[in-house]
């Protein structure tokens, strides 16, 4: 694709990455099919290759006075779920996810959006990476599930999901500090805690804590670095995804340099993802662009480190069916799929997948929340291909994904690291009892 940015335009880091992932697009079309928001609305620009043209426009524009965002073309980017399906078919090896990633950032400052549509925004950025927040939203948002009917799409959309939430486990989420293995220590890993999951999910950091130990590896769960940033990144908050991408980062090569460090260890696909690409990130900040980078090579999903462990399973497979739900974070976004039913596999469980294989599910990090017509449309496909495998549970190693299949299926959602945990004579995960999904 030729490109018009000027001299001063590419003084910009931004530009300079996108100018030069914008030339190696074709405009082949072969990411069209893949992508799931095309495949609904048929729209060339609701596929990555009209994106890719408005992005390039948007981004040339940047010498406009004033600089604004066409609504419209607003409205095709916020559609993009960020699932990365396009790359896996792109054969130019564009880098979608850094284009995207630049786009959004540029959007939120220049979009023409209403003061109620900022306002909300605003408000997810600000209280959805905070546990306390997000826990007192979350309260609050059940006791205002009645009225969902009379609130706005978005926010009816939130009661909704605060709906199919369980009530906060009772077990005590995993406190920062170092979680010594069982016997001699051969390994060490870091954690992040984790927003809403820590809220939501307490138990999955446990059950990998405890698989971790049993192993010989010692577990640190890092200091004030609760979020990685994603939930800000999917917003367009880039400065805000920093500020806590900063601290994760700082916090782990801190960990790393006193003690050393095998990997950081992800229990969320969506946040692996981002920390993933802690690189590109950064790529506006030079000062801490190489650290960035240095904990992105570290980071690992968590059934991609334990399928390097000799893992023994005592209570292999416990009888269970279970249907493995591949987010397209896990899939795409890190090509690290395959990891988890090889591992429940090893661990006696018989597993199914859907075959169209990891077509986002809708939750997209905020995306359930800012685009709900979309979101509910391909939470109600992804979640009819998995009941049709008739198991007894879907496996999943993404919190948003299992919050956006709660209530569409009748069947339990577990996170595969408590189900390896429960393998391996941990406890029986909550979601398995029926008492505590009746509650």
């Amino acid at each position: 694709m030729r490109t018009g940015f000027t001299d001063r335009q590419r003084t910009d880091p931004r530009i300079r990455a996108a100018d030069e992932i914008l030339r190696k697009c074709v405009h082949c079309g072969f990411c069209a099919p893949a992508c799931p928001t095309y495949r609904l609305t048929g729209d060339e620009l609701d596929g990555p290759r009209g994106r890719i043209w408005l992005i390039r426009d948007l981004l040339e524009g940047e010498d406009e006075a004033p600089p604004r965002a066409d609504p419209g073309v607003v409205e095709h980017l916020d559609r993009c779920l960020g699932c990365l399906a396009c790359m896996q078919a792109c054969p130019s090896g564009v880098d979608y996810h850094g284009l995207i990633g630049i786009a959004r950032g540029v959007v939120e400052a220049r979009a023409r959006r209403g003061p109620s549509a900022r306002l909300y925004r605003a408000a997810l950025g600000r209280l959805l990476p905070n546990p306390v927040s997000f826990g007192v939203l979350l309260w609050l948002s059940r006791v205002l599930v009645p009225l969902r009917g009379l609130m706005g799409s978005r926010i009816g959309a939130g009661l909704r999901l605060a709906k199919t939430v369980k009530p906060v486990s009772l077990r005590p989420r995993p406190a920062a500090g170092v979680y010594p293995p069982d016997g001699p220590k051969l390994g060490r890993v870091a954690l992040i805690a984790g927003c809403a999951q820590s809220v939501v999910a307490p138990g999955v950091n446990a059950a990998l804590i405890r698989i971790l130990n049993r192993q010989g590896i010692e577990a640190v769960v890092l200091d004030g670095a609760a979020c990685c940033g994603a939930l800000n990144e999917h917003l367009g908050q880039g400065e805000q995804a920093r500020s806590h991408a900063r601290l994760v980062i700082a916090r782990a090569l801190a960990e790393a340099e006193e003690s050393g460090l095998d990997a950081v260890v992800q229990t969320a696909s969506g946040c692996g993802t981002l920390m993933k690409s802690y690189g590109g990130l950064f790529a506006v900040d030079p000062h801490w662009e190489a650290r960035a980078r240095r904990v992105a090579a570290l980071v690992r999903d968590a059934a991609e480190f334990l399928a390097t462990l000799d893992l023994s399973f005592p209570s292999p497979g416990r009888s269970l069916s279970v249907a493995w739900q591949a987010p397209c974070s896990l899939a795409n976004g890190q090509r690290a799929a395959d990891f988890a039913p090889e591992l429940l596999r090893r661990a006696g469980f018989e597993v199914r997948e859907p075959p169209d294989g990891p077509i986002c599910c809708g939750s997209a990090g905020t995306y359930n929340l800012t685009e709900p017509a979309i979101a509910e449309r391909l939470g109600e496909d992804k979640a009819r291909a998995l009941a049709r495998l008739e198991t007894d549970a879907v496996v999943s190693s993404n919190l948003g994904c299992m919050v956006q299949l709660e209530g569409r299926l009748p069947i339990p959602l577990v996170h595969v690291v408590e189900l390896i945990d429960w393998a391996q004579a941990g406890p029986r995960p909550a979601a398995l009892d029926a008492e505590a999904r009746d509650t």
